[in-house]
């Protein structure tokens, strides 16, 4: 009987002590059919996409009797950076430094713009406010093209033609609908609680918009910069109808112009597109991580 009672009222043994359980070992990944037509569209995309731009750099690197004489796609056997220098040496260095103005001045204009469109758009529930938001959704829908007479007519009334000023003002104007859309759906995902919080402490609008809505918002602004930065850069139409003397003379056009002095010399005329697609470039490779991130925010929800 006592056996039996101690028995009944012995503590338990741990659940370890009897027998250890194993770790789970860790379940190995099937390895499924690999995509073999996925992987030979990949393929075919990096070689339609590479092609192009191997056989830019390797045609600038070569003389116009080489380039005329050797096999296109065949690197030059004495490649020179004369072509670069004919280049420099033609005025193109202003070109560079006329886009670089535009750019920066439209693209740091759309995106303040924007940014405070944004932040109004998001904050106020208002009638006005709304309407005027879609007044901005409605700018995605007219070409650049169907208004190019009335710029045109309202530049040179406002005796702006022939100015890098006539190529920032409607550069921002046609910039400002997309960055407004991404940047108010990108806001939409910040919590009220945070702005509650500042209005506690007593933060004013303007506040709240440089101290907390512009940093928490800085993967959009990456990519709204870069996509900005991209059409100011790669833009035709303003430079060619806004402008005409030398010294407003974009890359854009700068590169139209080449192609008429060096008619012949594709060498050259290459060396030109190399030299107007590094800054790009470098823009692109800064704030690549932000690009995507940027641009599916507030759409995934």
């Amino acid at each position: 009987m006592s056996d039996t009672v101690y028995a009944e009222h012995a503590p338990a043994a741990p659940a370890g002590s009897a027998s250890r359980r194993q770790p789970p070992k860790p379940r190995r990944r099937s390895m499924g059919t690999p995509n073999v037509f996925g992987g030979m569209g990949g393929l075919v995309w990096f070689v339609v996409v590479a092609l192009p731009i191997y056989w830019m750099v390797i045609t600038s690197l070569k003389s116009q009797d080489g380039f005329l004489a050797s096999n296109p796609l065949v690197p030059p056997s004495d490649p020179t950076l004369d072509n670069y220098g004919l280049v420099l040496s033609s005025g193109f260095p202003q070109y560079l430094l006329n886009s670089a103005i535009v750019t920066v001045a439209a693209v740091g204009l759309t995106v303040l713009t924007a940014l405070m469109a944004a932040y109004v758009i998001v904050q106020s529930t208002g009638k006005l406010t709304q309407t005027v938001f879609r007044i901005f959704l409605a700018g995605l829908a007219i070409p650049v093209h169907a208004t190019i007479i009335p710029i045109y007519f309202i530049i040179t009334r406002l005796q702006l033609y022939d100015t890098l000023i006539a190529l920032v003002l409607p550069t921002v104007a046609f910039g400002l609908p997309i960055t407004v859309l991404i940047l108010s759906n990108f806001l939409r995902d910040v919590p009220s609680e945070l702005f509650d919080a500042m209005r506690i402490d007593g933060a004013s609008e303007w506040q709240m918009l440089w101290r907390l809505v512009a940093p928490l918002s800085r993967p959009a602004l990456i990519t709204v910069i870069i996509y900005n930065s991209l059409q100011v850069w790669n833009g035709f139409l303003f430079p060619l109808i806004l402008t005409q003397s030398p010294s407003t003379r974009v890359v854009s056009l700068g590169l139209w112009s080449f192609q008429g002095e060096f008619t012949i010399n594709v060498p050259a005329i290459l060396a030109a597109v190399v030299l107007s697609a590094l800054p790009v470039l470098a823009l692109y490779i800064g704030g690549r991580r932000q690009l995507v991130s940027g641009l599916t925010a507030g759409f995934t929800r």
